[in-house]
């Protein structure tokens, strides 16, 4: 038994050498990568939950100035719709699971929601 290994190693070894002088050579191409899609968290206007309310909403899980959360607020009051942030699936799905939560918590309608950015 230990002879026939030894005999097909001898063997596969001869394999290896390229017997008949033909060389190959595997060239790899670099894969290109795409960025992630993005996603736009949208904040919807409703005629029940308060101004301030979408403030600190805005202020507690986005992180903006409060300033900046007015000018928004003031947004989605006039026009009905406003971006809040840009962000990866999983971070955009996330927000907008926290402001749900949070505003049905505080029994408010307030919806929250995102779309692919295009």
């Amino acid at each position: 038994m230990t002879t026939e290994w030894h005999m097909m190693a001898d063997k596969d070894d001869d394999d290896t050498r390229g017997g008949d002088g033909d060389v190959s050579i595997a060239t790899k191409t670099k894969p290109k990568t795409q960025r992630p899609p993005l996603y736009k968290v949208l904040l919807l206007n409703d005629d029940y939950t308060p101004m301030e309310f979408v403030v600190h909403v805005l202020e507690r899980f986005f992180g903006i100035t409060h300033s900046q959360a007015v000018e928004i607020m003031l947004t989605v009051h006039k026009k009905g719709v406003a971006v809040v942030g840009v962000f990866s699936y999983e971070i955009a799905e996330t927000k907008v699971a926290q402001v749900m939560d949070f505003a049905r918590r505080n029994q408010h309608p307030l919806q929250c929601t995102m779309e692919k950015e295009e």
